[in-house]
């Protein structure tokens, strides 16, 4: 049931040294862009504030708006959530990585910047090589917001990326063209039951029918 996407070496990716870079840049509270399996996504250390003002204001995002962030593994999700819904586990399994953004209540110490002071964390793996080496070498969760300006189209170039922000982003690591089309599909639960807060590039009936599966 997992999308497929090509594998590293049908990827235009950085040198390493521009992954060391981007590291770097995250370690000082920059932003970094970079390519996932739907857009390009910008990434701060989502445990400093600092460097969340600073994102929020390059987008222009209106603040009760969450980021929501990349893990690597399961093993990262306890940095970020209170708890693990069972409901949650068999989509996981099928579709992570992958274009899918489940939503779970928060951890506690999460910015509120982080979370738009809704108590929840919005997480998704990304199977896009660049993004997951990326990710592999930080170590730890990032986000991974649209970069875009607040209601403008996503950025699927490294080009459109500097074409929106010029040099208000301080690294850019430049995986070739994303897919594009349709964001990640992002789901909640409400009373115990699934709940779509954003259609995407997996179709919601996929989903309710893998949950009934599982139950």
């Amino acid at each position: 049931m997992k999308v497929e996407y090509p594998g590293d070496d049908l990827i235009h990716g950085p040198a390493d040294e521009e992954f060391r870079r981007a590291v770097s840049v995250l370690e000082q509270g920059g932003i970094v862009a970079f390519p996932t399996e739907t857009f390009y996504g910008l990434a701060v250390d989502p445990f400093n504030e600092k460097a969340l003002e600073k994102l929020f204001s390059l987008k222009g995002r209106p603040l009760y708006k969450p980021f929501l962030v990349l893990i690597q593994d399961e093993t990262q999700l306890s940095e970020l959530v209170r708890s693990i819904p069972q409901t949650f586990r068999p989509l996981m399994e099928a579709f992570w990585p992958g274009p899918l953004t489940l939503v779970f209540p928060a951890g506690p110490g999460l910015s509120s910047l982080l979370t738009g002071e809704s108590a929840t964390i919005g997480v998704r793996i990304s199977p896009h090589p660049v993004a997951r080496i990326f990710g592999q070498i930080w170590g730890r969760p990032m986000t991974a917001t649209s970069a875009n300006l607040s209601g403008m189209p996503a950025s699927s170039t490294a080009e459109e990326v500097r074409h929106f922000f010029g040099a208000g982003v301080d690294c850019i690591l430049d995986g070739g063209q994303t897919p594009g089309g349709m964001c990640s599909t992002v789901v909640g639960l409400y009373k115990g039951k699934l709940q779509l807060i954003r259609s995407g590039m997996i179709d919601f009936s996929s989903l309710i029918q893998i949950s009934k599966d599982e139950a």
